[in-house]
């Protein structure tokens, strides 16, 4: 089944993706909405999880939903499925006509995620995974870096657009990271940031805020490439305790640093 599904879903999120660019050449700045601090939404993200939800109920009628931009779907229920979705993760830079965003959908059972799939749309890139089936990019088989130390590493992060009362904690770790990596890019969608980390691109990405629509269908992207997945803790809790660190093989490395200068 998940082989399947994973199928359907890659063909949604190559129709949305054609729809998201369509809609880009000629987005009128004019129709953004503010939601709350720093935080945009347009017709676009919201037509497109519209889209995705009504081919999705199909799919698998018996799923329930997590979603960015319908509040009603967002409490997590006792269904034993859930989809867990963004239709437009970077939403900012797509109204800012800054080529990086993709589409997010996560499919979890009970606790765990079974299939994950990001598709970038600028570059068209449709990164997906299903429980234990490996990580592709557009069918072809990735892996992450070989790279075993975090000095050889280059890096991705994501900035705080709200809630920004552990700035001072997180420029430490990111003072720390720029002095003994190769650098840190930040994209702006966690999004691509966990399958570029999946297909070695980069060799590991930390955020916090984050909520489990911008991870969930990267997470598993990491794990089945044959990376790793914690919490700032190194526990289990981030698909929905708003804080992640993904690596291929450096994952020690890079907690030892977070965990020194991070305080709840």
């Amino acid at each position: 089944m998940h082989n399947q599904l994973k199928k359907d879903v890659e063909n949604l999120t190559n129709d949305i993706a054609k729809f998201i660019r369509n809609e880009s050449k000629n987005f009128d700045k004019s129709k953004i909405e503010i939601k709350g601090l720093n935080d945009l939404v347009s017709y676009v993200d919201k037509e497109a999880e519209t889209q995705i939800i009504n081919v999705l109920q199909n799919l698998l009628p018996e799923a329930k939903f997590i979603t960015e931009e319908k509040p009603d779907f967002k409490q997590k229920t006792n269904a034993d499925f859930h989809w867990i979705i963004d239709p437009l993760d970077e939403k900012t830079n797509f109204l800012h006509s800054l080529p990086i965003f993709a589409i997010s959908i996560g499919l979890m059972k009970g606790d765990e995620m079974v299939l994950g799939v990001v598709h970038e749309v600028n570059k068209d890139e449709c990164f997906s995974a299903y429980k234990n089936g490996g990580s592709y990019c557009n069918h072809e088989k990735i892996e992450v870096s070989a790279t075993q130390k975090m000095a050889n590493g280059l890096l991705a992060t994501g900035f705080p657009y709200r809630d920004f009362d552990k700035v001072p904690y997180y420029l430490d770790i990111i003072k720390d990271f720029m002095q003994c990596t190769h650098g840190l890019r930040r994209m702006g969608s966690a999004a691509v940031d966990l399958a570029y980390t999946a297909c070695g691109r980069f060799e590991g990405f930390f955020e916090y805020n984050l909520n489990p629509w911008d991870v969930a269908a990267g997470t598993l992207l990491i794990e089945e490439a044959g990376g790793k997945v914690t919490d700032f803790q190194g526990g289990n809790n981030f698909i929905f305790g708003r804080e992640l660190v993904a690596s291929c093989h450096i994952q020690d490395e890079m907690l030892s640093v977070i965990q020194k200068y991070w305080k709840k």
